[in-house]
């Protein structure tokens, strides 16, 4: 089951979904309809249910980086391990991601939920002197609001930068402005 959404995820990050039948999923995948409708009962819940699973892997290799690093690194090796993850993600992967509300709805969940784990990593980073006294909340928000506009490709479109440059950019600034 896991090897089977592993194969899904890359061929949706690689490809998009938008254009896909179950039909042409299924032989990509080398399996059967029948075999796709145990995963979920529709292409619908079967990208959402792929969505989810390339969210949860990410969150795994993002965190088993920031456990590796020190405390003064950890937000940078957070944004960093973020972006290294969603490189994978083709521009037609997250055209579609945007297009299909219910895939969008889990990238907005796990987007929300990485602002509040780097205002954690900020709020723990202040408690034990490796950071100055900064706002952690609002520091978190900038970061929320940069990592939307990079899924976006509003920042590739406005400076250039491919989303895992823009998220070592991104660690480069926020960690030097809590460092500074």
């Amino acid at each position: 089951r896991t090897e089977l959404f592993d194969g899904l995820v890359e061929l949706f990050l690689a490809e998009g979904f938008a254009h896909l039948t179950l039909d042409a999923i299924a032989a990509r995948l080398q399996c059967s309809k029948s075999t796709l409708y145990t995963l979920a009962g529709s292409k619908e819940q079967l990208v959402t249910a792929a969505t989810v699973h390339f969210f949860k892997r990410a969150t795994e290799q993002v965190e088993a980086k920031v456990a590796a690093a020190g405390a003064a690194d950890r937000i940078a090796a957070y944004l960093t391990a973020v972006g290294e993850a969603l490189a994978a993600a083709s521009e037609q992967f997250m055209n579609d991601l945007d297009a299909f509300a219910p895939a969008r709805e889990v990238y907005e969940r796990n987007t929300r939920i990485a602002a509040r784990r780097v205002q954690e990593l900020i709020t723990e980073g202040v408690a034990t002197g490796d950071f100055r006294g900064v706002n952690a909340a609002f520091a978190a928000d900038l970061a929320a609001t940069m990592m939307v506009r990079i899924q976006q490709g509003r920042v590739r479109a406005a400076t250039g930068l491919d989303d895992a440059s823009a998220y070592r950019e991104l660690a480069s600034i926020l960690t030097t402005g809590v460092t500074a």
